[in-house]
C-alpha cells in the first residue's frame, strides 16, 4: 500500500528537477520516492541553508555597523562585573 504526498515547490525548481531526472533516465516520481526513502533510512540528510538576503536599508545599516566596528567606534569595553557596566553606561549616556 502507498500513500500520496502533496507539497508545493517553485515551478522553476520542479522544471529543472524534472529535466535532470529525464536526462538521467529516471521518472521524476521515482526520484521523489527514492529521496524520501533514503531520508527516512538516514542515508540522506539536509545540510543546506538558504543564503540570508537583507533588504537595501538593512544591508546599508549592517555595512555601516561593520565599518564602525573595524574603526573601534560605538563599542563598549569588556567588563568584569555588572556594576562597572552600569557605571560605564551612565557615563556615556
Amino acid at each position: 500500500m502507498t500513500t500520496q504526498v502533496v507539497f508545493k515547490v517553485d515551478p522553476a525548481v520542479k522544471r529543472e528537477a524534472m529535466r535532470r531526472a529525464k536526462r538521467e533516465g529516471v521518472p521524476f516520481a521515482s526520484v521523489l520516492k527514492l529521496a524520501t526513502k533514503a531520508y527516512a533510512e538516514g542515508r540522506f540528510s539536509i545540510n543546506i541553508t538558504s543564503e540570508e538576503r537583507f533588504n537595501a536599508k538593512t544591508a546599508r545599516e549592517i555595512r555601516a555597523e561593520l565599518r564602525d566596528m573595524k574603526k573601534g567606534k560605538n563599542l563598549s569595553p569588556a567588563f568584569k562585573n555588572m556594576d562597572d557596566a552600569i557605571a560605564w553606561l551612565e557615563r556615556n549616556d
